[in-house]
């Protein structure tokens, strides 16, 4: 079973925190909260879309989470 899916896109949640949206379906927050999380290419526009089309593990997918509507 893979649990690979690609970056579709950014949105932002209510708190501004940077939400990656995948091709799966399920949305993976990236946060950028140094010293313990260090994503400064959250924080602009060239480095998010540097970042689409990327690979990632989809840790929802892992848990066989429901995609949501």
């Amino acid at each position: 079973m893979t649990w690979q899916a690609t970056v579709t896109g950014f949105t932002q949640d209510d708190n501004l925190d940077w939400v990656m949206q995948l091709s799966c379906g399920h949305r993976q927050h990236v946060r950028h909260q140094p010293p313990f999380i260090n994503r400064p290419w959250v924080m602009t526009e060239e480095g998010r879309q540097q970042h689409l089309d990327r690979v990632v593990t989809c840790t929802q997918c892992q848990r066989s989470m429901p995609v949501p509507e």
